[in-house]
């Protein structure tokens, strides 16, 4: 029990430092861009003594390791508050800034909180961290959406290639396959769209474009519209469709060469109950492994998908950011994608310890 609590420790660790590399990289990518943060939040409206304010309220006056320690600061779960000859720190009266409990040291104070975004340049100082809790939920719906299609659909078609290898509909799915792996993520998305949302809408009933929520023709309420999860969940599954047919198809012939499978078919077990009871369940275990981790790479591959779709989720925010450089949302949902990221490795990780007592050792 020791040994599985250090070795968790050990690998939490991993994670965090992880995570504090990802948000260094963006810090010093984003800091050396042209242009000045202070000038794009106040636009065309500026005037020396008002960009003197900004720039003092959020530390751009200071050098780079200062604001990259205020960065960290606010980031921290515990951080150092309330200085009132530093406005940078001074976050108590900010939007979307929130203190569990604080403790006065020296002047300063040191509290528990929940991490700080930072606000948008572009939406009137809107919180980052409110922007992504009303789009990340969006990206999730169409991750799992995407998977479970593909987890699915890839195990039906990697059993049919099994049963049958080298036969007709084994070639055709393995290409397929290839294609799947081959075409980008973009490319197949503006494909899918044109194809099923307008050169065959008459027939499928899809439009190219729309998110979750649909609003009626009068504009009184939002109702959800499943349709429209239908064309971005196929494209953002076909490569880990892919993936998961060639896995399913190579790991159960390997199945089914085993001793136990031929002693299974020799006591005249049907075929079928001998795949479905015997084969399938000890030849899932490799394809189980392979969607955690592309459940996890959905959440950041998602966002031409969700651009191109007009999904309303966390990559279309991003892009978006982008086009605006409102660099603090930019900033918040890549660590948010980052930290969901190692938060999926992690779990994964620990329930493959509990089930596999040998891995402790490693």
């Amino acid at each position: 029990m020791a040994s599985y609590l250090s070795l968790m420790g050990k690998k939490l660790g991993y994670s965090l430092a992880v995570l504090w590399g990802v948000a260094t990289v963006l810090f010093f990518l984003f800091a050396i861009l042209p242009g000045d943060p202070a000038r794009m939040m106040l636009d065309q409206r500026e005037d020396a003594e008002q960009l003197a304010r900004i720039r003092a309220k959020y530390g751009f006056d200071r050098s780079l390791p200062i604001q990259y320690a205020y960065y960290l600061n606010d980031l921290s779960p515990i951080g150092i508050l309330n200085n009132q000859d530093d406005t940078a720190l001074n976050f108590i009266d900010k939007p979307g800034y929130s203190i569990a409990f604080s403790i006065p040291f020296g002047g300063k104070s040191i509290a528990l909180k929940a991490p700080y975004l930072r606000e948008s340049f572009q939406r009137n100082g809107t919180p980052v961290s409110s922007i992504i809790a009303n789009t990340l939920p969006n990206t999730i719906v169409l991750a799992i959406a995407s998977i479970t299609l593909a987890f699915l659909l890839g195990i039906l078609f990697g059993i049919f290639s099994a049963l049958r290898p080298d036969g007709f509909l084994d070639r055709f799915l393995s290409v397929l396959s290839t294609l799947g792996m081959a075409l980008p993520s973009f490319f197949s998305a503006i494909l899918i769209a044109w194809l099923f949302g307008f050169v065959w809408s008459s027939y499928t009933g899809l439009s190219m474009t729309g998110s979750l929520y649909s609003v009626d023709d009068f504009g009184d309420f939002e109702f959800i519209n499943l349709k429209n999860l239908i064309l971005p969940a196929l494209t953002l599954g076909i490569r880990p469709l892919a993936v998961i047919t060639q896995l399913t198809r190579s790991s159960l012939l390997d199945v089914l060469d085993q001793d136990y499978i031929r002693t299974a078919r020799s006591k005249g077990i049907p075929p079928v109950r001998v795949i479905a009871k015997h084969a399938i369940r000890n030849a899932l275990t490799p394809v189980v492994t392979a969607t955690s981790g592309w459940f996890a790479s959905m959440l950041a591959g998602a966002v031409f998908v969700e651009y191109i779709f007009g999904w309303n989720g966390l990559g279309k925010e991003i892009v978006e950011s982008l086009n605006q450089l409102d660099l603090p949302v930019v900033m918040g949902a890549v660590l948010v994608i980052g930290g969901m990221f190692v938060l999926i490795n992690l779990i994964v990780d620990w329930v493959y310890q509990l089930l596999d007592p040998r891995l402790q050792k490693s």
